[in-house]
């Protein structure tokens, strides 16, 4: 392996105990750019073609208050694939904040746990208060990468297969754009949404092949809410009115704390995307969906795949650290326990029907993007370790069998989302690899595995070392070249 390490960037981050600045969510400091990766086992497949890219959260600079694992500043991690080999590079996000910490040596904003007059600076987004640190999603679209901020950001661009930076997207309007923007690559569109507390507190949108924005439109809400994520079939966007949200009373105060407002239903947007035609909404049972993983049309109903959330406002862990009881519970899936499901809207008599797919606690749920918007067979999940937000493994559902297949890492490895990679001629829709980051607390050091979409129980059909130790973040994408070329497939 050929290492080639930058210049480092100015951090102030003391030692300390946090639960979420040790172990696998350690911060990485270090930018580097590393060529002709060794292999630890098997060999890198050569049927495919194109780049993995993962966003992470990395504190550089000691916190102005209570330290939350989202409050760290965006890092990309791209390892990238072509005839048989791999290279790696990472980058910090250069968003606004990243470089004003920067200049002034130290935190300049408060965090999600923090109040809002701890930030010494406006914030950015829906909250008001944080700073955008453009570290919860990655996407690619239109030749580039984009990287957003689940409050609502400025959403800033990287070429993905050199992680060059290009600055915040021109198109982006003034309230941002929420993480999990979708680019569906049979049409080379985008479609986002934002989010804020005022009127009419949602917006939809979509982005062409060539990167203009060609709609931006209201989906008038009662009052402030907290989408996460979005879906879309090949005729509609769908967004959602969920009843966990602020509470009003308390953000009448600027206190932005959360709470399941009882009586509420959760309400379904459906927007078509080419604007003909009004917005339809659909009411199902109280819920908190983090994220989707699919939906299309069957006939006279649109289908939804997503996690629901048992229990959205789980009870502190009375065994975390002290300090840390609340943090610990609302980033433990096994607390709030989403399950996969899936939800029928009939576009005739306007009803929702509701299933579970899976009775087991998984999430980050990933497909073959070529499906995506259409009627797909199978969705890849991540297995959560219970009591933390780590992964520890995957499971694969097909959706229309039933049928399930698990991996698991093994004690004291942890992984990322692992989004689908086709192989260069598939003769399937699982005819590909799940592409992973493995961080093992073991040895202290990282890897990526690929696992056969088709069989993930055998195991890594490769194993990948990496230059330095990952730290821990939320989402990760994979893009073919020729997607990253063409803008479409």
């Amino acid at each position: 392996m050929k290492i080639e390490r930058l210049a480092p960037v100015v951090t102030s981050l003391r030692p300390s105990n946090h639960p979420y600045l040790n172990g696998a969510w350690t911060p990485l400091i270090e930018e580097v750019n590393a060529d002709a990766l060794d292999v630890i086992e098997g060999r890198i497949p050569a049927d495919i073609d194109g780049v993995y890219l993962r966003n992470t959260e990395n504190q550089i600079h000691e916190p102005l208050g209570r330290f939350h694992p989202f409050d760290g500043d965006g890092m990309i991690h791209q390892i990238d694939f072509r005839n048989g080999s791999a290279s790696y590079r990472n980058r910090f996000v250069r968003t606004r904040c990243f470089a004003a910490e920067q200049e002034a040596g130290r935190s300049l904003w408060g965090g999600l746990a923090d109040p809002v007059r701890l930030s010494e600076r406006p914030g950015f987004g829906a909250h008001g208060a944080l700073k955008d640190s453009s570290s919860t999603d990655i996407v690619v679209h239109a030749g580039r990468a984009l990287s957003t901020f689940y409050q609502c950001g400025e959403a800033y661009r990287l070429d993905p297969e050199t992680l060059e930076q290009d600055g915040v997207a021109g198109w982006v309007p003034l309230d941002g754009i929420s993480a999990h923007a979708k680019s569906d690559e049979r049409t080379g569109e985008l479609l986002f949404f934002n989010y804020s507390k005022h009127a009419p507190y949602l917006h939809f949108g979509v982005v062409d092949r060539n990167d203009h924005l060609v709609r931006y439109s209201a989906v008038p809400l009662p009052g402030p809410r907290l989408p996460h994520d979005m879906a879309f079939t090949e005729h509609y966007a769908i967004l959602n009115d969920m009843p966990l949200f602020w509470d009003a009373e308390l953000l009448k105060r600027n206190i932005h704390a959360v709470r399941q407002h009882e009586g509420l239903p959760t309400r379904f947007a459906l927007v078509p995307r080419q604007g003909d035609g009004p917005v339809r909404w659909f009411e199902a049972a109280p819920t908190y969906v983090l994220h989707w993983v699919n939906a299309y049309e069957d006939g006279d109903e649109v289908v939804l795949d997503g996690y629901f959330q048992e229990n959205p406002t789980p009870e502190p862990h009375r065994d975390a650290p002290a300090g840390f009881e609340h943090m610990m519970a609302y980033l433990d899936a096994h607390s709030f326990r989403p399950k996969l499901h899936r939800w029928r809207f009939n576009l005739k008599d306007g009803t929702t029907t509701e299933q579970r797919l899976d009775d087991r606690v998984i999430e980050f749920g990933t497909i073959n993007q070529r499906f995506a918007g259409r009627k797909y067979r199978y969705v890849y999940s991540a297995t959560l370790k219970p009591g933390w937000f780590l992964f520890d493994g995957f499971a694969k559902n097909d959706v229309e069998t039933g049928e399930s297949r698990t991996y698991r890492l093994g004690p004291g490895r942890t992984a990322s989302e692992a989004p689908f990679a086709p192989r260069l001629c598939p003769t399937g829709e699982d005819d590909g690899y799940l592409v992973s980051f493995i961080t093992d607390e073991n040895s202290g050091t990282s890897e990526c595995i690929l696992l056969d979409a088709a069989r993930i129980e055998d195991g890594p059909v490769c194993r990948i070392a990496l230059p330095h130790k990952l730290c821990s973040g939320t989402h990760a994408c994979w893009a073919d070249r020729a997607y990253i070329r063409n803008g479409v497939m």
